[in-house]
């Protein structure tokens, strides 16, 4: 099936409506679409779907299921921050992501800007980069604890500007450990990973998340994947897919079309 779960609209920080989505998915011959836009987050409303549109969101993707039923399979889906407090019950599907560090009342995103992660290295960690590293890891390893998932959101997103161990060495035993640690926690839950494409499209990475080195940990523990371009315009909803799609069956990774 060609499907892609991680997608996401004007209800929050993508650029296309959700039909505008649909419109294009059943133009490349989509099985399936799955919208992910990201949930209500109450310390930073700058990229979620405001609190009094949640169920907006909802209803506008429900009347395009109806709209176009018969065409494409569509889920109305949510990315759900680690942080946020916001119920889930509504939505067909649950992506558990982590965006940020919480340091005491602080929120310091992971994925916004290289320079305010160096500096929350310097300021809060005493310069031990690996140490903000095994911060963020310990809150992936509790992801679908606390959001109760279908779906395990780019799990290595620490490393999006550590392109040339820009930050931290990705090979030091204590960046290792930390996201083993947190890969065994999650490989107990039986969810699948993303394999996300979004920053290896956008040249951010050289690789997608995770690293192939944690792509084949998870793989050789019998871990599973979902593939997803993490789409923020109609122009990214298979970005890379059969290359990830020719890679996956080179390495024997199991590869899940249908969450639901």
């Amino acid at each position: 099936m060609k499907t892609n779960y991680h997608t996401h609209t004007i209800f929050s920080d993508g650029s296309n409506t959700p039909e505008e989505i649909v419109k294009q998915a059943i133009a490349l011959k989509m099985d399936c679409i799955g919208f992910s836009d990201h949930a209500y987050t109450a310390f930073d409303e700058s990229y979620c779907i405001s609190k009094d549109k949640v169920q907006v969101y909802i209803d506008c993707i429900s009347a395009l299921k109806a709209k176009y039923k018969g065409q494409i399979e569509i889920l109305c889906g949510v990315e759900q921050e680690y942080y946020s407090e916001y119920p889930t019950e509504a939505f067909d599907y649950v992506i558990g992501s982590v965006h940020y560090l919480k340091i005491g009342a602080l929120y310091v995103p992971v994925d916004e800007d290289a320079a305010l992660l160096q500096k929350t290295v310097q300021e809060h960690f005493g310069g031990d980069a690996p140490a903000m590293a095994e911060c963020y890891f310990e809150t992936v390893s509790d992801v679908v604890q606390k959001t109760h998932c279908d779906i395990i959101g780019h799990f290595d997103l620490v490393s999006l500007f550590n392109q040339n161990n820009f930050l931290f060495d990705e090979s030091d035993s204590r960046y290792i450990a930390a996201w083993k640690k947190a890969a065994d926690a999650l490989l107990a839950t039986q969810k699948p990973f993303e394999i996300n494409t979004r920053a290896y499209y956008r040249g951010k990475r050289d690789v997608p998340y995770p690293a192939p080195a944690i792509a084949d940990y998870i793989a050789s523990k019998g871990g599973s994947f979902v593939l997803s371009s993490d789409a923020h315009c109609t122009d990214e909803l298979l970005n890379r897919f059969e290359e990830m799609e020719a890679l996956a069956r080179q390495k024997h990774y199991r590869l899940v079309s249908r969450i639901k």
